[in-house]
C-alpha cells in the first residue's frame, strides 16, 4: 500500500468542492499539490476517479463515487487515532475542522486560528467560511467539529456558547450629514434608502429591528457581499445596518464610512461557538472552546473595535 492519507484528504476535498481550485481554497493547499496528489492516487489505485471537464470542473466517476465513502471512513478512523492518543496522553493534537460565519471571518478567523495553532503546535486547523445555514449543515454532517457564528434560529440539536454581544449600528458615508450625529433613530433611517445584507438569518434580524417598531425600511438594494455594500455606502448609494465593527473606516475604493449609534434598546447579535448538542467534546474541541472563551469577550474581539463603546457615538 503506497497511497498516503494526505492524498486521500485531497481526494475528498476535491470531490466535495467539485474543482481543484475550490478545494485548494478550502484546505489552503496549492492547486498543483492537489492535482499531483490525485494523479498519484489514481495511478496507485489503477482507477480514474474524476472526469475532467474544463468548462464544468470535475465530476466523480462511478469508481470515484464508490471510493469516496470508503475514503471518508478511512479518514475518520485515522482521526480517531489522534483523538485516542490525545485523550490517553493528555496532549492536544489532531485536525480541527473549524467553521466561521462569512460576515466576520475576515476579522476573527485569522487571529483565532493562528493563536490556537501557536499555543498547540500539534494541531492543524482547517477553516471553512460559510453562511449560517451552511455551517449548521456542516456540523450536522460532521464535516465541521465546531463553528464560530451567531445564535440566530438554532434548532434544538445544536448548542450555542456565547462569547460577545454586537449591538446594531448604522453605517453611512463619511460625507453623509448623519455621520456627525451622536445617534439616529430607526424612524429616520426608514425614510432613507437602505442596502440590505441579504444573507440567510441575517436579513431576518435586520428587518425585525424595524418590524418591532412598526416600521418598514426602504430597501434599494439586496446584496450578499459586505465589501460591495460597504463601498456603495461610502459612495452614498444608501446606508446599511451592521453589527460587526471593522477597525478600518475605509471601503475598498479608499472612501471612508462612519458608524452611527442607533437610538434605543435593540437586540444585539451574539457571537459565539456552535456545536452539536448532547455530544461530549473531544479534548481538541474542548481546548479550542476554552481558547476562544479566553480570547473573545465584550471587551475584545479579534480584528474588530471593542463592542463596548462611547454611548454617544460609535465610530
Amino acid at each position: 500500500m503506497r497511497y498516503t492519507l494526505r492524498q486521500i484528504e485531497y481526494f475528498i476535498a476535491t470531490a466535495e468542492a467539485g474543482s481543484i481550485t475550490l478545494a485548494a481554497e478550502r484546505i489552503n493547499i496549492s492547486q498543483p499539490s492537489i492535482s499531483t496528489a490525485i494523479s498519484q492516487l489514481e495511478a496507485e489505485l489503477g482507477a480514474q476517479l474524476f472526469l475532467r471537464r474544463h468548462a464544468q470542473g470535475l465530476s466523480l466517476t462511478r469508481t470515484g463515487r464508490e471510493l469516496l465513502a470508503e475514503a471518508k471512513q478511512l479518514m475518520d478512523q485515522a482521526q480517531k487515532l489522534y483523538h485516542t492518543a490525545s485523550e490517553a496522553t493528555e496532549a492536544v493534537r489532531g485536525t480541527l475542522s473549524l467553521g466561521c460565519l462569512v460576515t466576520f471571518a475576515p476579522m476573527v478567523l485569522p487571529e483565532v486560528t493562528h493563536s490556537f495553532a501557536t499555543d498547540f503546535p500539534g494541531v492543524r486547523v482547517l477553516p471553512q467560511v460559510s453562511d449560517h445555514e451552511q455551517l449548521l449543515h456542516g456540523l450536522e454532517r460532521a464535516e465541521l467539529d465546531i463553528a464560530l457564528s451567531y445564535d440566530l434560529h438554532l434548532p434544538d440539536e445544536f448548542e450555542f456558547i456565547p462569547l460577545a454581544e454586537l449591538p446594531p449600528y448604522a453605517l453611512v458615508a463619511e460625507t453623509d450629514p448623519l455621520a456627525s450625529e451622536p445617534a439616529v433613530t430607526l424612524g429616520e433611517l426608514a425614510e432613507r434608502d437602505m442596502i440590505l445584507l441579504d444573507l440567510p438569518q441575517s436579513r431576518d434580524y435586520f428587518l425585525a429591528l424595524f418590524a418591532r417598531m412598526g416600521l418598514v425600511p426602504k430597501i434599494s438594494a439586496r446584496l450578499q457581499q459586505q465589501d460591495v455594500i460597504r463601498t456603495m455606502v461610502a459612495n452614498r448609494f444608501g446606508y446599511t445596518i451592521a453589527n460587526i465593527r471593522p477597525k478600518s473606516r475605509l471601503a475598498l475604493d479608499g472612501r471612508s464610512v462612519a458608524k452611527v449609534r442607533i437610538a434605543g434598546d435593540h437586540k444585539p447579535m451574539r457571537l459565539g461557538l456552535l456545536r452539536v448538542a448532547r455530544q461530549a467534546p473531544t479534548r481538541l474541541v474542548g481546548t479550542f472552546m476554552d481558547h476562544c472563551a479566553t480570547l473573545i469577550s465584550n471587551s475584545y474581539i479579534p480584528g474588530m473595535e471593542a463592542p463596548i463603546m462611547d454611548p454617544k457615538r460609535v465610530g
